[in-house]
């Protein structure tokens, strides 16, 4: 059985009525794979709140404190500068701390449903925070709860962790936490940097000391459409779980490379969203007796992207397939009065409006380059 760890609590972290990061996505999610009846009280998983010595695993107690202090409006200016805090990315909100720190304690929460044995997989699409670093605010990101996690793993469960981020932008706050560690196998596919926040992640970042070769990057090009995107993952993930032969996947599965998210340049449909879970299910199943813990991430596409991408992970956690066809008529008729855009009728609504990139060959031969380059050092 999977788990799924949610609380209404979650929709709390909430910059302001107007950021992009918006965590309806979640309730979106859970009451559209209640309709397909995959999830029920039983799966349903209460998230706790992570403690400061949780925190500490990556943050500094100095930027702990800091963000409580923002939380209360308590802080300068010049520190909140410091701190990457009360930007335009991570504006201060009342109450901040905690609805961060529920978030972290969500993902452990799922961590430890499934190290002892109560889940064999697990969900928190809460999570995915992965910008954040030791001692700064970064993209959307307070606490780094998939970094958090994976050192939980590590030091706790004393597990091979091999991390997974399809997000569309760069995990650089889980990786530079793993850069000098052989514990934690960073991976991470993603827009180049050349046009996309936070412009790191490039081929030549293959981890530090201990950690040299511990961190893959596949930063693809701009357009990149479903086959070469699933080209270059299939691939390319393969050949990194082959060389580190996990213990337990946790992956992070952002909704922005879909081609209608509006923060990102990358131009996949639906297609390469069913087909990610599928991928990482197959390696749980060779490497890691189907322990697999999975997080949200990006995704800002609300209405008509995120929740569909997020249900398809865990449909395929669940059952083993993809969600296919027509969206269940009751979710469409409670959600699309609250919605401005149109949302899908079914799975496949994404094809009917997309346009083929005029430069796929050459963006796909250009992808291709870049992995063989990635992946030479893993022969």
């Amino acid at each position: 059985m999977t788990g799924f760890v949610y609380s209404d609590a979650l929709l709390k972290y909430r910059f302001s009525d107007t950021h992009p990061f918006n965590q309806m996505r979640l309730l979106l999610t859970k009451e559209l794979l209640e309709s397909y009846d995959l999830l029920n009280q039983d799966q349903i998983i209460i998230p706790r709140y992570a403690t400061d010595e949780e925190l500490q695993l990556i943050h500094q107690p100095d930027y702990i404190e800091a963000v409580k202090k923002a939380s209360t409006n308590e802080l300068s200016d010049d520190m909140c500068q410091k701190y990457g805090l009360n930007t335009t990315d991570t504006p201060n909100f009342k109450g901040m701390h905690d609805a961060c720190r529920l978030i972290v304690g969500g993902t452990l929460t799922a961590v430890d449903a499934v190290m002892q044995g109560k889940m064999v997989k697990c969900v928190h699409f809460g999570g995915g925070l992965h910008h954040g670093f030791s001692g700064r605010a970064s993209g959307f990101c307070i606490y780094n709860d998939s970094a958090i996690a994976c050192k939980y793993l590590a030091t706790k469960y004393n597990q091979k962790v091999m991390y997974i981020d399809t997000d569309a932008h760069h995990g650089d706050g889980v990786q530079f936490s793993f850069y000098n560690d052989s514990d934690v196998f960073t991976y991470s596919i993603h827009e180049t940097g050349r046009y996309l926040f936070p412009g790191t992640g490039g081929i030549n970042e293959r981890g530090d000391g201990e950690g040299y070769l511990y961190t893959m990057n596949l930063p693809i090009d701009a357009y990149t459409e479903d086959d070469s995107f699933l080209e270059i993952f299939e691939t390319s993930i393969k050949q990194a779980c082959e060389f580190f032969k996990p213990d337990i996947i946790f992956s992070v599965h952002g909704a922005d490379a879909h081609y209608l998210d509006p923060l990102t340049h990358l131009s996949c449909t639906h297609e390469t969203f069913k087909r990610i879970p599928e991928i990482i299910l197959k390696l749980s199943k060779q490497y890691t007796n189907q322990k697999w813990i999975a997080v949200g991430g990006g995704g800002y596409n609300v209405f008509q992207v995120a929740p569909f991408v997020f249900a398809q992970v865990y449909a395929v956690m669940q059952t083993g397939r993809a969600l296919n066809g027509k969206l269940p008529q009751t979710f469409r008729d409670k959600w699309q009065p609250k919605s401005e855009i149109k949302l899908p009728e079914t799975f496949e609504s994404d094809l009917e409006a997309y346009e083929a990139i005029p430069r796929r060959m050459d963006i796909t031969e250009k992808n291709e380059t870049m992995m063989e380059r990635v992946l030479r050092h893993y022969q």
